[in-house]
């Protein structure tokens, strides 16, 4: 009798290796949760969310306003965007300059990969900013 048991084991072992449950435990993240990280890093108007090919994708908008296709790793919930996005909206990176002393903020602008924008620096002088995409960090002044 103690063979049945170990045979049922040695079955069910044998299944999981199938192709279709491997494939749907690699599926870890669920629509809802693929949806909710996305919110989470800055995209926003998310649609087509489908999984397909062992990923998740969508297409979305950044939170710079940029439309982008996004492919999304199904285990760890990393995204992929098609081109370089912001996390931070123009409002963002507004806000996270004064709140490094800048004021008079204007002319804010993504471009490859960075915000740039004009202010005037805590000691009135008008400066050129490039500012980190993803902190809001000063990372270039001219």
């Amino acid at each position: 009798m103690n063979k049945i048991p170990a045979l049922t084991f040695a079955l069910t072992l044998g299944a999981l290796s199938l192709p279709g449950i491997a494939m749907a435990q690699q599926q870890a993240m669920t629509e809802p949760q693929v949806q909710s990280e996305l919110t989470a890093q800055g995209y926003i108007k998310v649609h087509e969310l489908k999984f397909k090919d062992g990923m998740w994708r969508a297409e979305a908008r950044s939170a710079n306003g940029d439309r982008v296709d996004l492919r999304i790793d199904a285990k760890t919930g990393q995204v992929y965007p098609d081109k370089l996005v912001s996390k931070l909206s123009r409002q963002d990176v507004r806000a996270a300059l004064e709140s490094q002393g800048y004021t008079h903020v204007h002319d804010v602008d993504f471009d490859d990969g960075i915000w740039k924008a004009k202010a005037h620096n805590p000691s009135g002088n008008k400066v050129k900013l490039r500012i980190d995409a993803d902190t809001g960090k000063v990372i270039g002044i001219d």
